[in-house]
């Protein structure tokens, strides 16, 4: 047990001062009761079991005045608490392709909004993560409560070249499963940095569940769906499907496409929406058009939750205030019921 203000401790010299005090008034008392009759009649008037009966309120009051003060003191301990786990990992295509200008103003500007819009409707209570991807993948924002870091970090991509959506989906099972062993850097040419710097992250035996059986996580991946590096989507998602994890996907563009210019490139790009089909379809997912914020608020709707057990170091106030009161009150009930009075 720690605790946040321990200058309030001092206050628990005034205990032992307390005692010594109740101790003086009863050797006090006992000396008054001398000089007015004989040892032998107290006894008599109060009884054998009515003597240790006197004790029993101050004694409780004091506990009470020792719970308070130690509450005071804002303790906190590491205690095992229930935990609704729930989070969403928005993996975003930053490929060249997204600056086509078929939706407007371009596709990466209008997932931007989408996903901006889609997170501002969830509870508070679901976690968001970020991944990005281009020619690779990477983790812009860890799994967070904060909607303007989830923001802040949205308006950070950076266009960059190739689309390698196989690598956006791997390393979004990682950031969903951080401690269950996933090699990176044999298929998206990175590792998670591990819990201590030179920890090799454990392999650990995997097997395979009911596809769209994990219930409190989801990925929304929302791209154009033309891969052109990385691992095959269809085996990314059957990595998906496999943990039980559904990818929702979102897709931006038009069948027709548009032609845009890079570093005096030009080529056409085209909205992949087979694929997208596919990969939602494997997870048992499903797959939405230009992703609007009214469609993605279907994501939520199925994304339940699961009850897990985090040790956690939680101020424990008014556990001990709780304590005190309900000692005061003992003490005050019996005082009442054997003695008539409450003081």
């Amino acid at each position: 047990m720690s605790f946040l203000w321990q200058e309030a401790l001092w206050a628990l010299l005034l205990v032992p001062l307390l005692i010594a005090a109740y101790l003086w008034l009863l050797k006090r008392r006992k000396k008054t009761a001398v000089t007015w009759a004989s040892l032998g009649i107290v006894k008599e008037a109060l009884g054998a079991r009515r003597a240790w009966r006197r004790h029993v309120p101050p004694a409780l009051l004091l506990l009470a005045l020792t719970a308070l003060l130690f509450a005071t003191a804002r303790p906190t301990a590491v205690i095992t608490l229930p935990l609704v786990e729930q989070t969403i990992v928005l993996a975003m295509d930053v490929s060249g392709s997204m600056r086509a200008t078929d939706v407007q103003p371009n596709r990466l500007v209008a997932s931007q909004v989408a996903a901006k819009a889609f997170v501002t409707e969830l509870p508070r209570s679901v976690r968001v993560a970020v991944v990005s991807f281009a020619g690779t993948a990477a983790i812009v924002q860890p799994p967070t409560l904060s909607r303007d870091d989830v923001f802040a970090a949205i308006d950070r991509f950076q266009l960059q070249r190739g689309t390698a959506i196989g690598s956006g989906i791997v390393l979004s099972l990682a950031t969903i499963f951080p401690d269950a062993g996933i090699d990176l850097s044999q298929i998206t040419g990175q590792r998670l940095m591990p819990r201590a710097l030179g920890e090799k992250a454990p392999e650990k035996e995997f097997t395979p569940v009911e596809p769209g059986s994990y219930n409190s996580a989801a990925i929304v991946l929302l791209t154009d769906g033309q891969r052109t590096t990385g691992p095959d989507s269809m085996d990314a998602a059957k990595m998906a499907a496999d943990r039980g994890i559904k990818i929702y996907t979102v897709g931006i563009g038009t069948k027709d496409g548009d032609t845009i210019g890079f570093e005096g490139w030009s080529m056409r790009v085209r909205l992949d929406e087979e694929t997208l089909k596919q990969v939602a379809s494997a997870t048992r997912a499903e797959y939405f058009y230009a992703g609007t914020a009214s469609d993605l608020k279907k994501v939520y709707q199925s994304l339940g939750s699961r009850l897990s057990a985090q040790k956690k170091e939680t101020e424990i106030t008014a556990l001990f205030t709780a304590l005190g009161a309900l000692l005061a009150l003992a003490a005050a009930t019996l005082s009442l019921w054997w003695f008539g009075r409450v003081a």
